[in-house]
Order: C-alpha cells, then structure tokens, then sequence
C-alpha cells in the first residue's frame, strides 16, 4: 500500500504485458508472484494484459513482451525479471 496526496492508502500496481503463449512471460509471471511475497518488499498487485487483445498494444510492445511497467508507465524492463530495478523501486514505497 502506498499513501496517496490524501494521505489515504492505494493499492501499488505493476502492469505486465504479455502474451498467453510466451514462454518468457509466464516465467516473469512467476518471478513476480514469488517476489510479491518477500515479507521485505511492499505488497504489490500484479495486472497481467494480453497484448494481442489490442492493436495498439500490439504495434508497441510487438516482441517486446513481456514488458513490466509501474503504476506511472515507465518501463521497469522487457524480456527477463531485472530484481535489482523492481525491488529499487519497490523499496520507494517503505
């Protein structure tokens, strides 16, 4: 949980696009579910979106996927888990 301007508590987000039949993603898929239950680490939620499920997906993440985003877009890393840069992040919210 992260405090909003209000001071109330929202829910912090990581979004992966992936693909169902990519190997790679579903490997990320599992490397983020094993560090979302780091005692250590704020608790995150995880939004998983198909890329192929639209065009405008498509045509920018294309074979990029799978691609970890933060809650404001910005580009966590592609391909494979980069733990240093997520946990870095993570760790901004304690």
């Amino acid at each position: 949980m992260i405090n909003s301007p209000a001071g109330e508590k929202q829910l912090l987000e990581l979004k992966l696009f992936s693909r169902d039949y990519c190997h790679l993603c579903h490997d990320m898929l599992a490397a983020l579910e094993v560090m979302r239950s780091e005692p250590e680490l704020p608790y995150f939620n995880i939004v998983v979106t198909d890329v192929d499920g639209d065009p405008q997906l498509v045509a920018k993440y294309d074979e990029l996927v799978p691609v970890l985003v933060d809650s404001e877009g910005r580009e966590l890393c592609r391909y494979f888990l980069d733990t240093v840069k997520v946990r870095e992040y993570l760790n901004t919210f304690r």
